[in-house]
């Protein structure tokens, strides 16, 4: 998920393409083993929403370009936030030089470097916090080490060696999958590391910190590292927190195989920062509201934030597109194969939060409902494919605006990927009667069973190749049908493959109603097709629906319900008095200083998407959720 400002990406996606990683021709690495780059990062203001960075970057003589991180991996986007680097002060044994952004791309800064010196210095601030992308708050901060430096353009970021350190704040403490960390005061020095590797270690460092060992074998381990604005935000139930001690186990028997040596869940509860996951091979970039750990409604609503990025590490990391696969953070990657990257994970996180029991196994099928009922009345569907929604992800994940269900946007083929690999799961196990599944295609997609922090490309074909393998059907066409063209309706085969049927009825929706909660949200697009906020105004608008044909758009707000005032529970005694008369329910609104009254003719009420049994038939999701972990 992207949370950069809009300008910005703007700019990145004009500014001219630079060659694919297949044409990349790699310039020999000045930063090496003998002679490494050395970056230390000043936290000690991060609660003020500044760091401070000095780096001495091997350089050499003559016009040098260095470059500011501009693709980020995990964020599938060339997200790298340029508006957080400022006062960039580039200097050479001493003297000041003079440097120049390259007017073609913003990202590279030229210097001219004198006779003699082999490197040069470079100094400058973060900028931690702007709108939708903030960073730090009173008592914690997340450090993405590619918004804190600059680096040889042109090289290959396996070769190319970096000696991170860090000052804490007093009295901080940090969590990181970096390596050999040794500690003297505030600062915290690590081992040489490869950039590729330090981009992909990001460091929480917060004041109320906890720390939860969920796996351990010998010295590989699992550990959920969770930073709070609050230090009550730390309690979380003995229940909960058994739950997540039960992940690990269920994701290797999920995948049967382990590549990472050790792993932290970075988790950030603060409600200042926002809601967010990032994954990177032996970590996680999790951030979650300051009441994630201790509120039921977050766990059943977004329990799968840490399962989804935990199993990146094998899907999405160990295992990678070979098209959004490069060298460096310059190239552009390529994210058409996002539909398995992302679509198939959101499948397998979901899987992990109830295999481990963050959310109840039987609470599946409502779950399922939910995500049907929204791919299924998502307009733009009619004109624009899957794989659109995977090409275009870079300008998707950013698109913002109304009538978001017309345009469709990049949540999309996460959502409708579950249900097109959920297809997947369903065909196997009932061509096999049983004997395979996914899970057995994972422990063949992610072998050998034991590796390092390494990865292993794919492309399409191989995907169905190896489906193929594990179950003989048309893998291809399948997909063809779902993801590369376009579907009026997404997968609902695998429903009554595993023994349910879709229907509305008035009914909540256990999930639906906790999203209300959390965003106190009153939901009628499954109905009159609106969703609305607490206060009555307009999210969104379906079109064709009654909502729409009545004349509601977003950011309009309904002051009065059959000439009450407006109130959740007006409106919903409009609806069910509505069941009962053939006359349309009066809205008096107001949008930008105007206000009329709008007539919405609906008398079917409330509804709400559900699955039901199919009596007679066995219920695979039951096998499918079940705890897998012997």
């Amino acid at each position: 998920m992207l949370r950069p400002a809009i300008p910005l990406i703007l700019l990145a996606l004009l500014a001219p393409a630079l060659a694919s990683a297949a044409e990349f021709v790699a310039k020999p690495s000045l930063a090496t083993e003998q002679d490494p780059a050395t970056l230390v990062l000043d936290a000690s203001r991060a609660a003020d929403g500044i760091m401070e960075v000095r780096e001495r970057i091997p350089a050499s003589a003559g016009s040098f370009t260095v470059v500011y991180p501009k693709w980020i991996p995990g964020e599938h986007g060339p997200t790298g936030p340029l508006n957080d680097l400022a006062a960039l002060r580039i200097s050479a044994g001493g003297a000041l030089l003079d440097w120049r952004r390259d007017p073609n791309d913003l990202y590279a800064f030229h210097v001219y470097v004198p006779a003699g010196a082999g490197s040069i210095d470079a100094d400058l601030y973060v900028l931690m916090n702007a709108p939708d992308d903030v960073m730090s708050s009173h008592s914690l901060a997340i450090v993405n080490w590619n918004r804190a430096l600059l680096y040889q353009e042109g090289i290959d970021s396996h070769r190319y060696f970096v000696k991170p350190s860090i000052v804490l704040p007093p009295g901080w403490d940090f969590a990181t999958a970096l390596r050999g960390a040794t500690q003297s005061g505030n600062r915290v020095d690590f081992a040489m590391t490869p950039l590729n590797v330090l981009v992909d270690s990001p460091l929480d460092l917060g004041r109320y910190v906890r720390k939860w060992n969920l796996w351990q074998d010998a010295s590989a381990f699992v550990q959920l590292d969770a930073f709070a604005d609050r230090p009550q935000d730390l309690d979380i139930p003995g229940s909960l927190l058994r739950a997540y001690e039960r992940v690990p186990d269920e994701a290797f028997a999920l995948y049967g195989s382990r590549h990472f040596a050790d792993y932290h869940a970075l988790l950030s509860l603060s409600d200042a920062i926002g809601f967010q996951g990032i994954e990177h091979h032996q970590s996680s970039d999790d951030r979650a509201s300051e009441d994630f750990l201790t509120d039921a409604d977050e766990s059943l609503a977004n329990g799968d934030l840490i399962t989804h990025e935990f199993s990146h590490s094998w899907n999405g990391k160990y295992r990678r597109p070979a098209d959004l696969t490069t060298p460096n953070f310059q190239v552009p990657q390529l994210t058409d194969l996002l539909w398995v990257y992302e679509g198939m994970n959101q499948y397998l996180g979901d899987l992990l939060s109830f295999r481990a029991g963050i959310r109840e196994p039987k609470q599946y099928p409502e779950y399922l409902a939910t995500l049907y009922s929204e791919m299924d009345t998502e307009t733009g569907r009619a004109t624009t494919p899957l794989i659109d929604l995977t090409t275009g992800a870079p300008y998707y994940y950013v698109a913002r605006g109304d009538y978001g269900a017309i345009r469709r946007n990049a949540n999309d083929f996460y959502t409708e990927g579950e249900l097109v690999w959920l297809d997947v799961d369903t065909i196997i196990r009932e061509r096999s009667h049983g004997a395979r599944s996914l899970d057995t295609f994972l422990h063949r997609y992610t072998e050998p069973a034991l590796t390092g922090p390494i990865v292993k490309t794919y492309t399409r074909a191989e995907i169905e190749a190896l489906l193929e393998q594990v179950e003989p059907y048309d893998w291809h066409a399948l997909f063809d049908k779902y993801v590369y063209r376009r579907s009026v309706h997404p997968p609902s085969d695998e429903l009554a493959r595993a023994g349910w049927r879709f229907v509305y009825s008035e009914k909540p929706n256990a999930f639906i109603t906790a999203n209300e909660a959390d965003d106190h949200g009153i939901t009628g697009w499954y109905s009159y097709g609106a969703d609305l906020n607490a206060k009555g105004v307009v999210h969104d608008v379906r079109d064709g629906s009654p909502a729409w044909r009545a004349g509601l758009a977003p950011g309009m707000h309904i002051l009065a319900v059959n000439n009450q005032e407006f109130s959740s529970d007006v409106l919903e005694y409009a609806l069910k008095r509505a069941q009962q008369s053939s006359s349309p329910i009066s809205l008096i609104t107001s949008q930008t200083g105007w206000f009329q009254t709008l007539s919405l003719d609906y008398h079917d009420g409330i509804r709400y998407p559900h699955l039901e049994r199919i009596e007679g038939t066995p219920d695979m999701l039951a096998a499918i959720m079940a705890p897998h972990a012997k």
